[in-house]
């Protein structure tokens, strides 16, 4: 019984070690009106977005969603930082998989444009 409980706490490490390679952190700088990232092109995966927010004097935020459907019903819910980002300081989202695919980035508090995000 010791053998099997050892056997299933290394497997169940191995298998947790692995996918937290798996995910990819992505860094967005927002200042006042936009983010510093114009465009992104990645490559099917699991990620983590964490957003800086530079001296936009106001908290922002973050919304991923599918391009052309930009409406609050198809927002990427898990996409949304944990909390609003303070002024001078980071906040990040937690795990999305995104599949192949054209998808925008923007921020509704702090009024930027919506940017191109690519997977490919």
């Amino acid at each position: 019984m010791k053998k099997l409980i050892a056997i299933l706490v290394v497997v169940l490490g191995i298998s947790m070690n692995v996918n937290a390679q798996d995910v990819k952190t992505v860094a967005l700088e927002q200042t006042k009106g936009e983010f510093t990232q114009k465009s992104l092109t990645l490559s099917e995966g699991t990620y983590v977005f964490e957003i800086a927010n530079t001296n936009v004097g106001i908290d922002v935020g973050f919304v991923l969603a599918p391009k052309g459907k930009v409406d609050q019903p198809n927002h990427i819910k898990n996409a949304y930082v944990t909390s609003l980002v303070k002024n001078n300081s980071k906040s990040s989202s937690k795990k999305v998989t995104l599949k192949k695919g054209e998808y925008v980035y923007f921020c509704p508090l702090n009024k930027t444009p919506q940017y191109t995000l690519i997977v490919k």
